[in-house]
């Protein structure tokens, strides 16, 4: 369970701080929207209908107490929601840009919180696979305005700051010097967890893994925030990463089989303790409903796996595993979990729980979280880990550009300490 608000939203005499200006509480903040493609199972979707219509909160329907005045998208498909909803919300005006979006029509800023959505839609790829999602561009051009206006608001960016690493230190360092709320990262780390539990404040961990099979870039993002919303709970809190490499093909399989990190892999009952926490773990034998695959299997099922083997600064190896499967195979494990190994030998495992895919539940937590940014001007966990996980997925993408080479990450040595609280969905 998430720590309540109702305290903070009821009684005339409560204020709230928005980009530096407090507010009466009674006042709802107006939001806008800027977004690349507003559609069906679209991320724009799954948050900014939930801004829109509610969702379902601790047996009840919760009404998020604020109002999405603005919409900007850049890409209007035939399948665009955008004038649907405008009709059915006709308080959310469409603008033709994002500065128009943001000043509402007008010359400054005319709102209190922004979503940037920056994820879907036709956009092109670079040579090292990466899709060129535009979340650095729309959020120079957010700023842009706050500083024409004079003021901010909390800006949410959703998953990953930018496939580029020197664009998401900058939107890091921005947000800094100009002191506005500012938060990102994936559903995964506030999503459900089975079982729900959270890794034991200041445990020492000494090796962890995290499993998918989702593609590069975007899916290895996911993977890489939940591994790091278990690990940086570890004693001393979050301290950077060392080096990167990555494994794919031959070198991948050779690593599978080596059962260890100091054989070039990874600890063989981690994988195991991930692995029997799925709930999408597809057997490859007609007559079993559910077996530990063998590394044949593994091979035949998802010949397309790799992997990122990370070393921290402060001596945790970690490993992120994508068991991609091929054009005709079915692929071996379909949910993302991960496990740790404490120091004294006990495996800590689980899996991150995404509920039915039509409803996208998994993102209700997330735009819980984001309503705490907007009513706050604070976000409710440290967007260093995001900062981290932008620049691990980078740095894992580009030593597999690289012929596999490992690399030096001096630019991650980041620090932070999460909070002691947990901020998964419990209920």
């Amino acid at each position: 369970m998430f720590p309540s608000r109702r305290d903070f939203l009821s009684g005339t005499t409560a204020t709230m701080v928005l980009g530096g200006t407090a507010r009466a509480a009674q006042q709802r903040p107006k939001i806008a929207v800027l977004t690349t493609v507003y559609r069906k199972y679209s991320h724009a979707q799954h948050i900014v209908d939930r801004f829109l219509e509610g969702y379902g909160w601790e047996g009840r329907h919760h009404r998020p107490p604020m109002d999405i005045v603005s919409l900007y998208v850049q890409q209007k498909r035939k399948d665009n929601f955008s004038i649907a909803r405008n009709r059915r919300h006709p308080q959310m005006k469409i603008y033709p840009t994002i500065a128009e979006a943001l000043t509402r029509g007008g010359k400054e800023l005319a709102v209190d919180g922004v979503l940037l959505i920056g994820e879907h839609g036709n956009f092109p790829s670079n040579e090292k696979g990466q899709r060129l999602y535009p979340r650095f561009e729309y959020f120079q051009q957010v700023v842009d305005v706050y500083r024409a206006s004079g003021r901010t608001a909390p800006v949410f960016n959703d998953k990953h700051l930018s496939w580029n690493w020197d664009y998401a230190r900058q939107m890091f360092d921005t947000a800094r010097e100009m002191n506005f709320g500012f938060m990102a990262g994936s559903s995964l780390p506030v999503s459900w967890r089975l079982p729900s539990v959270d890794l034991p404040w200041g445990v020492e961990v000494e090796e962890a893994v995290g499993i998918w099979d989702e593609d590069l870039d975007a899916g290895d993002f996911h993977v890489l925030e939940a591994l790091q919303a278990i690990v940086e709970r570890r004693r001393g809190g979050e301290t950077g990463v060392r080096a990167v490499e990555a494994l794919h093909g031959e070198r991948f399989w050779h690593a599978l089989e080596s059962g260890s990190w100091e054989k070039g892999g990874w600890d063989k009952q981690l994988l195991e303790a991930a692995l029997c926490r799925s709930l999408q773990l597809t057997s490859r034998r007609p007559t079993y409903s559910h077996v530990l695959p063998t590394i044949d299997e593994i091979r035949r099922a998802s010949p397309n796996s790799r992997a990122y083997r990370f070393e921290y600064l402060d001596g945790l190896k970690s490993t992120m595993i994508q068991f991609k499967p091929g054009a005709r195979a079915g692929g071996i494990v379909g949910d993302c979990s991960v496990a740790a190994r404490l120091k004294g030998g006990e495996v800590f495992s689980v899996l991150f729980y995404l509920s039915y895919q039509s409803l996208r539940n998994f993102f209700s937590p997330l735009v819980h979280h984001i309503e705490t940014l907007f009513l706050t001007g604070q976000s409710p966990f440290p967007l260093e880990r995001t900062l981290l996980t932008t620049g691990m997925t980078e740095a894992g993408i580009d030593s597999l550009h690289q012929n596999q080479k490992r690399i030096e990450l001096p630019h991650l040595a980041i620090r932070y300490t999460p909070p002691r609280q947990s901020q998964f969905w419990r209920t």
